[in-house]
């Protein structure tokens, strides 16, 4: 995901992290949890993520893609890695949203926010099929719209857009005040609320008021009271 660009020392700062930089001034451009997905290895940094799989195990394989800038919450052996830069935190999780919702506070535009059981991406779509003529969209690629995809999105915002438009999904309580952080909408849409994910909530009253706490501090809301 491409966004601003900040040096890995200023990212170290931003983080608060314990760092080695033999290369303090390399510019990050992109940021990635998936050490398939390099396409610009020089500009990118790779989150250490652990989730279904653990991300510390693909060091290597990210390094051997040219990735030269990491962020790591375990104790690995880094020496061999001579050339490359290594950040470490607590939660590399949360780094990834730290650093996405450092960047979103350092650009003043509108932005809509999207949840809802169904239907985000589309509608995401047509607003940006609608709305592309007249503004410079930034926007979440595909249906990234979890823990991870949302602040992978918000990174991309820059200088030059003057309009958002993310998606955001929850599948269980407590996940969306984190979303909310990072995406920090100011015109929310609600599409409805349905039995995906029903398994994560203990109604569907609760999964209403989880959802609705993407929209706390918005000044428009959106919404059709027979779909919720």
């Amino acid at each position: 995901m491409s966004s601003n660009s900040y040096s890995i020392n200023h990212i170290a700062q931003i983080l608060a992290s314990k760092a080695i930089l033999p290369h303090p001034d390399a510019i990050i451009r992109k940021l990635l949890t998936d050490s398939r997905t390099v396409i610009d290895p020089d500009g990118s940094l790779f989150f250490a993520v652990t989730a279904q799989r653990n991300g510390h195990d693909f060091i290597d394989h990210a390094y051997k893609n040219g990735v030269r800038n990491f962020v790591l919450s375990e104790n690995r052996d880094v020496e061999k890695y001579t050339d490359a830069n290594f950040l470490w935190v607590d939660d590399t999780l949360k780094a990834v949203q730290q650093l996405a919702t450092f960047n979103r506070q350092q650009h003043h535009l509108p932005v809509i926010g999207i949840t809802g059981s169904n239907g985000k991406t589309i509608v995401k779509e047509w607003l940006f099929q609608l709305l592309n003529p007249d503004y410079h969209i930034v926007r979440s690629p595909k249906s990234f719209n979890s823990q991870i995809g949302a602040p992978l999105s918000v990174w991309q915002i820059n200088e030059e857009d003057n309009l958002g438009i993310f998606e955001a999904g929850i599948s269980k309580s407590k996940e969306m005040e984190a979303l909310a952080e990072i995406i920090k909408p100011t015109i929310g849409i609600l599409t409805n609320i349905g039995e995906a994910h029903a398994e994560g909530f203990n109604s569907k009253t609760e999964k209403l008021i989880e959802k609705l706490k993407l929209f706390t501090n918005v000044e428009v809301l959106i919404y059709s009271p027979d779909y919720t």
